[in-house]
């Protein structure tokens, strides 16, 4: 019997490599279209809802996310679904070290506090009948290059010699391989009925600093590279009329913040998921004209997570 997937938010980052992964799984898929779609009716026949809904640049999130949240609790009320949800780092705030599901949210900032009371209302939801999975990743690495920070900031001018760093380039950061956080998402919808009604699950997929980074990608290219400083006083002069410098000022100290996040909870729910391993990942971002002409990089996998 074949199961059916809900994607919200479809066209973006999440949607559309969910929509690969549960494809190649089986799935059937159902894309939710706001125009001509209600939720509580589009999600009638669904096992899993993915909540790949994300207001662009950060836009009225006080009043977008409680409210994209309750409709989401009320479409799998009424249909029985299961809710996938990804989750970020924003909740745990100032806290260095490694981040799990037991670590305390404490977060420092608005939108942080925002994403803490949206996952309370998926747990009280859950105490009501409705299973909730939040996968907790970091900054998105996406192989489509489409607009992360990743791709728009820190090798932005990787073609020049260069890469961007947006604080101490010796602190470690959480990165979130979106075509594998997209496959746990499958293993973990597929063995929904073993789970909890609420399921915190960090996403330990990889973390490096900026000078490892640095380091991998001069090895794979067979060239130095120069570290540079991302410009936050030009945020700050922006922030005023441009709201997105704004919003990113207010996240600057997670790139002053050394973390990671814990693979224990997932390696328990999901012992024989593996990562995609580093040289990949950094493959998949490298534009072609990059590579110097005497260097031609060979992608390959492993069966071992890694993490710098």
């Amino acid at each position: 019997m074949h199961k059916t997937v809900l994607l919200l938010g479809a066209t973006g980052k999440i949607g559309t490599h969910a929509a690969e992964a549960f494809w190649n799984s089986g799935w059937r898929i159902r894309r939710f279209d706001r125009t001509i779609d209600r939720l509580p009716e589009a999600a009638m026949g669904c096992d899993v809802i993915v909540n790949g809904f994300n207001p662009p640049a950060y836009q009225n999130w006080a009043q977008n996310i409680p409210r994209i949240t309750d409709e989401v609790i009320e479409a799998a009320t009424q249909s029985g679904a299961t809710i996938i949800v990804p989750g970020n780092v924003y909740n745990y705030g100032t806290t260095q070290g490694e981040w799990s599901e037991k670590t305390v949210q404490n977060p420092c900032t608005r939108k942080g506090q925002i994403r803490k009371d949206m996952e309370q209302t998926y747990r009280e939801a859950a105490n009501r009948g409705v299973q909730t999975i939040i996968l907790r990743g970091g900054d998105f690495i996406d192989p489509n290059q489409d607009a992360t920070l990743m791709a728009m900031v820190v090798m932005k001018d990787l073609k020049k010699g260069k890469i961007t760093t947006l604080g101490d380039p010796d602190v470690v950061r959480a990165y979130c391989y979106l075509p594998d956080w997209a496959s746990a998402a499958v293993a973990l919808a597929e063995k929904r009925s073993e789970l909890s009604m609420f399921e915190d699950v960090p996403f330990c997929n990889v973390h490096f600093s900026s000078r490892q980074l640095l380091n991998a990608l001069e090895a794979q290219l067979n060239h130095p590279l120069k570290l540079q400083a991302f410009p936050w006083w030009l945020m700050r002069i922006a922030s005023p009329f441009w709201g997105l410098a704004y919003e990113m000022l207010e996240m600057r100290y997670l790139f002053e913040t050394d973390h990671r996040l814990s693979g224990a909870k997932l390696r328990t729910l999901l012992p024989d998921y593996r990562s995609t391993d580093l040289q990949t990942i950094l493959a998949a971002e490298i534009p072609a004209d990059a590579f110097s002409r005497e260097t031609k990089f060979q992608g390959h996998s492993t069966s071992t997570q890694t993490n710098l």
